[in-house]
């Protein structure tokens, strides 16, 4: 018995042994766990305040880089603004409004009869804000006849509509966006975006433990779903690589709950839809809904409708997959399946559902280009002259905004002409197609602002800029130099004048040079004007000869032209190698009536507050007197009026009176035209890349491109005014004597007050003596203190005359003959 009982004591004791054993056990996993636990949580709390700084210094301070924008000119709206109903229209669809029925929303507009109704965007210029307003617009037959607040019924002064953003300029990244605030996300999109992306953003504190583990579910049932919350993301696009690990996950994870904890919802929520990669366009990524908005539709994000809205939120699965310009049937699929997370949330009706899922995708036409836009010439000039006329220190700042002179219409029909113009000129002269190349520009004549630029027939290709960096001989551009070089000594040369028009052999750096005209004929005694029209080289080499050739090069740079000119009597006729903005900017010093205003791109540059960022000061220089401008503006009217850009008349008004100079160089390998009207100075350049023989003249090919440039612009007429220096004389036409009513062909041309010719034509009585004295030169007039003509002076009479000495002109040559 006593065995029994110790047997049984021995037993309970074991067990006592065994629980307190067991027991010890536990305790010590529970101990082992909790230790390890507790040096999780303090290498958690140790990598989360290694990695805090990083998280909150970049979130709390500048978060991105913002580029340049670059705008154009804005489109002014007035009564009797030259802007026709198909102008304003081509305008709008640019700027991306919407054509509908009945305007209800900003950037919408509509055809009520002959007049368009626009609900206008606000945009905030460099000199003050623009207004939304509601436009009634009505049209005549020149341009805007009426203007008017819609609702009110007010007649409006001016209105413009907001410049078109043509272009960035980055500092030193190539992300581009558009920053939204808070209060500027529509509720629309922040409530598709987390009804689709994160529903229970507002719940969760950076991580979703129950989102990652339906995510996981779904993956293992073969759904695949991501897990990652509008935080994760967030952190994935602003602070780490797009790797994926466990370890950077992990990271992911940490940084997305540091987020949440020092932030607002609301401001992760306004980072997260400024951040997000939505798109490519060339070296540019699109980042943000802000920019993707206007990237896709044209539009702000605040004018997005709700099928355009889910298109975008559903990109966010893949920018790439789902894009709705290369594939439009994936993003239209993608869309609709965004639509149906809506519904099945209770956010849109089922027939709301309907409509937008049938409604089209509403992109716009691929922009393209990069950073360049779709004008990479223009855009080239821009960057070009922010380095000349700006400190570089001021452009380093971030948010500039640049507006420039840039003219989208006018583009739009220097871009048309040109391509479809070189595509006829190849097959008519059967060279092999895309063998020409061309150039052009279109800048205002008063004050050189550049509105139009192309340095390639494809013009949004950004290669090289023929406008800027083609440097090719002029040919007979140069010849309105020399005739103003003449004009400018009245005394000797007026209109009227006779030229010699016959061969010459000259020496040339030691060659022998002979010179002819384009027909291979001489034309004898040829009044100024008319070898100017029919651009007769004889004439002018002898002209220019008489004058000195320093003074015609003096004379180019006056006009704009900077490089360095050799005194070869082949610079006559050419022979000076200028690129299509320098030709520019030497005929808006004409066009503009003898004064040189450097040709600019660019109107005013602000930084990110809106304040003007100061620039160098450009200068207006005067480059002649009026009066012999004018005298030499009528003579390149002649040159489309009678001489050879007469084809100019047959596919525009004569009343227009455009002037210009056609030119043609040796073998013809390159072809120009330069012209003016009262509102353009357009200059286009055709020819071939490898300098070889483009078959055509001036007037065969880049007078055919310029026609076709300024045919759709309606431009203004020429009208000349002239100066109190100037009179009009009657001459005899033939002899470019004095006139009388004996005399049948007479002609009143202007002179220079006091230089009109003293002798009377042979009809009006005149002796062969006065007419030997004209062909001399010596018209009247009064010099200066210095010598020189005094063109202030309007009441010159003529009684100082200072004629050529006696046997060094044409006159004396042709009276030795009859001696």
């Amino acid at each position: 018995m006593a065995k029994k009982v110790r047997k049984r004591t021995v037993t309970k004791r074991k067990k006592r042994r065994s629980k307190k054993k067991r027991g010890s056990f536990f305790g010590a996993l529970f101990k082992l766990a909790f230790s390890l636990g507790l040096v999780g949580v303090l290498l958690l709390a140790g990598y989360m305040a290694y990695l805090y700084p990083t998280v909150t210094d970049q979130f709390e301070g500048q978060r991105w880089r913002v580029p340049a924008r670059v705008y154009s000119r804005s489109l002014e709206l007035y009564v009797g603004a030259p802007v026709t109903r198909q102008q304003l229209t081509a305008e709008l669809t640019r700027l991306g409004y919407r054509k509908v029925d009945n305007p209800r929303r900003t950037g919408e507009w509509a055809i009520n009869g002959g007049r368009l109704l626009v609900r206008s965007r606000g945009f905030h210029f460099w000199d003050g804000d623009e207004p939304e307003q509601y436009l009634d617009v009505h049209f005549g037959s020149s341009g805007i006849s009426r203007l008017k607040e819609k609702t009110s019924g007010k007649d409006l002064a001016i209105v413009r509509l907001e410049p078109m953003e043509i272009g960035s300029i980055y500092p030193s990244h190539s992300e581009d966006r558009v920053i939204l605030s808070s209060g500027e996300i529509p509720k629309l999109l922040s409530g598709t975006l987390l009804a689709v992306e994160d529903k229970r953003f507002y719940q969760h504190h950076g991580v979703d433990p129950i989102g990652l583990t339906r995510a996981v579910v779904q993956t293992l049932m073969g759904n695949r779903q991501g897990g990652s919350t509008i935080t994760q993301q967030l952190i994935k696009n602003m602070y780490l690589t797009p790797r994926r690990d466990m370890k950077r996950k992990l990271k992911e994870a940490v940084m997305a709950l540091i987020l949440d904890a020092k932030f607002e919802k609301e401001d992760i929520l306004t980072a997260y839809v400024n951040e997000i990669y939505l798109g490519q366009d060339g070296n540019r990524g699109i980042h943000g809904f802000g920019l993707a908005s206007y990237f896709y539709f044209g539009a702000p994000v605040s004018e997005l409708d709700l099928p355009r809205t889910a298109l975008l939120v559903g990109m966010l699965k893949g920018p790439s997959q789902y894009n709705p310009r290369r594939n439009p049937k994936a993003a239209t699929k993608r869309r609709n399946v965004v639509l149906s997370v809506l519904l099945d949330a209770g956010l849109i009706s089922e027939s709301q559902y309907r409509s937008a899922a049938a409604a089209p995708l509403g992109v716009t036409a691929a922009k393209g280009g990069g950073d360049s836009g779709r004008y990479p010439a223009f855009m080239d000039l821009v960057r070009r002259q922010l380095r000349r006329d700006y400190q570089p220190e001021d452009l380093n700042s971030d948010g500039l905004r640049i507006f420039t002179t840039f003219d989208p219409w006018v583009q739009q029909q220097v871009e048309s002409a040109t391509d479809k113009r070189l595509q006829g000129l190849e097959k008519q002269k059967k060279l092999p197609k895309g063998k020409l190349q061309s150039a052009a520009v279109v800048v205002t004549p008063q004050d050189g602002e550049v509105l139009a630029l192309s340095g390639d027939r494809q013009p949004a290709y950004a290669g090289f800029n023929r406008a800027l960096d083609a440097t090719r001989p002029i040919g007979s551009l140069v010849k309105p130099a020399v005739y103003l070089t003449a004009l400018e000594k009245p005394q000797l040369f007026s209109l009227v004048t006779r030229l010699s028009d016959t061969r010459l052999t000259l020496e040339q750096n030691g060659k022998i040079w002979e010179p002819d005209n384009y027909d291979k004929e001489e034309h004898g005694a040829v009044a100024l004007e008319t070898a100017l029209a029919k651009s007769y080289n004889l004439a002018t080499v002898h002209l220019g000869l008489e004058l000195g050739l320093n003074r015609v090069i003096d004379k180019l740079h006056a006009l704009g032209v900077s490089q360095k000119l050799n005194a070869f009597p082949s610079l006559l006729l050419g022979a000076v190698e200028l690129t299509p903005l320098e030709v520019a900017q030497m005929y808006q010093s004409i066009a503009s009536g003898g004064f040189r205003s450097p040709l600019r791109a660019i109107r005013d540059v602000l930084d990110q507050h809106g304040n003007p960022v100061q620039r160098y000061p450009l200068t207006v220089n005067r480059a002649s007197q009026p009066g012999p401008v004018y005298l030499l503006t009528t003579a390149m009217q002649k040159v489309v009026s009678e001489g050879t850009s007469r084809y100019l008349n047959t596919i525009m008004p004569a009343h227009l009176n455009l002037a210009g100079k056609t030119g043609t160089t040796d073998n013809l390998r390159d072809s120009w035209f330069a012209g003016f009207s009262s509102d353009y100075v357009t200059v286009v350049w055709v020819g071939r890349d490898d300098n070889t023989p483009a078959g055509l003249t001036g007037a065969s090919g880049a007078l055919r491109v310029w026609g076709d440039i300024m045919k759709p612009l309606n431009p203004r007429p020429l009208e000349l005014h002239p100066p109190e220096t100037i009179e009009m004389v009657t001459v005899d036409k033939e002899t470019g004597l004095l006139a009388n009513h004996d005399c049948y062909e007479v002609e009143t041309r202007p002179f220079l007050r006091g230089y009109a010719p003293m002798g009377l034509a042979p009809c009006a009585g005149g002796s062969i003596d006065g007419l030997f004295d004209f062909l001399n030169g010596g018209n009247g007039g009064v010099l200066d203190k210095d010598g020189h003509p005094d063109f202030e002076s309007w009441d010159n009479t003529g009684s100082e005359r200072q004629p050529r000495k006696s046997g060094d002109g044409l006159g004396d040559f042709l009276r030795s003959i009859f001696d």
